[in-house]
């Protein structure tokens, strides 16, 4: 095991940088506790990679530095960038599988995007309407 190490997590326009150390089992995202992220069920989804980990979870700290996006984008990308970063710091290809099992979009980036808006229409695919009334 490394002295730290960096992980990136991507949904949509949002890009979480998560680093891990060996700690006491603190969570930060963007310099506040995880624990008192406003939303529930985001922080919920955000804690699933921890919640994997089980009891080995009191050995790190991990810190992650979150922009762009929306909430949920923000959320998403935080928890690709923890898993991430717990598979590579303990090594363990059973934890490794066993997240997969959970959820693949754990481990990777969601590359969806917006469509792009298209001439004579509101958005990518609503269009102008006629009346001929």
């Amino acid at each position: 095991m490394s002295d730290y190490i960096i992980k990136v997590g991507k949904r949509k326009t949002a890009i979480a940088r998560a680093t891990i150390r060996k700690g006491t089992g603190k969570y930060l995202i963007n310099g506040y506790p995880l624990e008192l992220y406003p939303i529930e069920i985001l922080r919920e989804k955000m804690l699933e990679p921890i919640r994997i980990l089980g009891d080995r979870s009191k050995e790190i700290d991990i810190d992650v530095n979150v922009h762009g996006g929306g909430t949920t984008g923000q959320a998403d990308a935080t928890r690709t960038a923890m898993a991430k970063a717990i598979i590579e710091y303990f090594k363990d290809n059973d934890l490794e599988a066993e997240i997969r099992a959970y959820d693949r979009s754990m481990l990777v980036n969601d590359v969806r995007r917006k469509m792009p808006k298209k001439p004579m229409g509101y958005g990518a695919r609503a269009k102008r309407q006629k009346s001929y009334r």
